[in-house]
């Protein structure tokens, strides 16, 4: 395939038997005053063109529904790809807005991200892989002994939460209902705790995080002294785990003093223990929280007051 888009004697519209060649892969300008024919060379013969050559390749059935576009008035173009043009009288205001999510290459890029994509840990730099329910009952026993030694005196609480919604719009009553008749009892709601019994209403246009109540644990330092005692504990951990990830897809959260811990079936790191979720489409979109940066928001600009400006050094 050429590298170049190649154009012989262009004569559309106010053209006069233009010929040129385009480097491809490169940015590319076409400057000039009003009426030199920017438009016409840009829109009404490349793009045209090219168009109309993706159009002839489809089937008749699918032509009738699209309409193919008039020949530009050229000898020949040479090395011509499909191509997307995009309305100069349509240019947004809005910061989320880019060439990739006016054309919408911007959604197949994010599934094809979402299907082909390795998640690496971000510390180890180590492909992420999958863990089984025995390995994450090992890295919560180490964990909780871990928060355990921070304070020996004191007996520490520890909630098991499997993650059901995690950013999601919706009432979620049918859910609500059968948990409890699932036997779960609480649940954890945008950071709320309610009883799965409770009438929770929920804004079906607002983004949501529910959580089941699993497990909840109240050890201490002596208790893992009582072999016994952490034999009953890793079983009791063992089943609980295995309730989460079937209720969650996968998904275990392990809560001490509002620090959680997510840990996955799916993808952990073998060396640190960090766990991601399952790779989704959503996760590659600024638009969406779990993809947005949480600095910017997905904005791509902070606005911070520079002190240097509002005071004087001299006063």
């Amino acid at each position: 395939m050429l590298d170049i888009i190649k154009i012989k004697g262009a004569r559309q519209h106010n053209l006069k038997n233009i010929s040129l060649e385009i480097p491809k892969n490169k940015f590319v300008v076409f400057t000039g005053i009003s009426g030199s024919g920017k438009s016409s060379l840009a829109f009404d013969t490349i793009y045209a063109e090219g168009q109309r050559r993706y159009v002839e390749s489809l089937s008749a059935y699918a032509r009738q529904f699209l309409g193919i576009m008039d020949k530009p008035d050229v000898d020949s173009i040479e090395g011509l790809s499909p191509s997307i043009s995009i309305d100069q009288k349509t240019a947004s205001h809005n910061p989320r807005s880019t060439i990739g999510t006016i054309t919408e290459i911007y959604d197949y890029l994010r599934v094809l991200y979402a299907r082909i994509g390795h998640p690496h840990c971000p510390k180890c730099k180590i492909e992420i892989t999958k863990l089984s329910v025995d390995e994450i009952t090992t890295m919560l026993m180490n964990e909780i002994q871990k928060h355990i030694k921070t304070d020996k005196i004191k007996p520490h609480r520890f909630m098991i939460l499997s993650p059901i919604v995690r950013q999601k719009k919706g009432e979620f009553k049918d859910l609500f209902g059968n948990l409890s008749s699932k036997g779960y009892v609480k649940v954890i709601v945008d950071k709320s705790e309610f009883i799965s019994t409770d009438e929770i209403n929920l804004i079906k246009a607002n983004k949501h995080d529910i959580s089941a109540v699993i497990d909840e644990l109240s050890v201490g330092f002596s208790d893992f002294k009582n072999e016994i005692f952490v034999a009953n504990l890793r079983s009791r951990l063992n089943n609980s785990i295995e309730q989460s990830v079937n209720l969650s897809e996968g998904l275990v959260i392990l809560v001490h003093e509002k620090k959680h811990l997510l840990l996955s079936e799916k993808f952990s790191c073998p060396n640190c223990g960090l766990s991601l979720p399952e790779l989704e489409p959503r996760m590659f979109s600024f638009n969406s929280p779990l993809g947005a940066c949480e600095k910017c928001k997905g904005i791509g600009t902070i606005y911070e007051i520079n002190p240097e400006l509002v005071f004087n050094k001299n006063l």
